[in-house]
């Protein structure tokens, strides 16, 4: 189960942190991170990184704005975002995929996999 916080309003140039929090994905093999997605439009990725370490992919939209960072529990990741602007605005997903490689977390991480879990979303507006 991933359960998202974090989620809510705030201004353009603010910033919001989102938590994932992952209930039996002790896996060291995990890519997690987070999507986004907009009525109307395809669920894109935003960031990824790699449980086991040396992984960390953002989308160019977000690069220098957004940060993602394991939590000292290896179930639970963050997004912290900076700098929010409109366009940002979106549902936002905590996902996971485990049995995977770093190479393939760091080449296919920020698409939308058949084995991705998800978590319920979180909504995020910037105004």
């Amino acid at each position: 189960q991933l359960v998202e916080s974090g989620g809510g309003s705030v201004q353009a140039g603010g910033s919001l942190r989102l938590t994932c929090a992952a209930s039996g994905y002790d896996y060291t093999d995990k890519c997690m991170g987070w999507f986004r997605q907009t009525p109307g439009k395809e669920r894109e990725g935003v960031a990824v990184i790699y449980a086991g370490g040396g992984v960390l992919v953002y989308a160019d939209s977000v690069k220098a704005r957004f940060t993602i960072s394991q939590e000292n529990a290896k179930n639970t990741w963050s997004l912290q975002m900076n700098n929010l602007q409109p366009e940002d605005t979106a549902m936002y997903y905590c996902a996971a995929r485990i049995g995977v490689s770093a190479s393939d977390c760091h080449s296919g991480g920020l698409k939308v996999q058949s084995s991705t879990h998800w978590g319920q979303g979180t909504q995020v507006t910037v105004s």
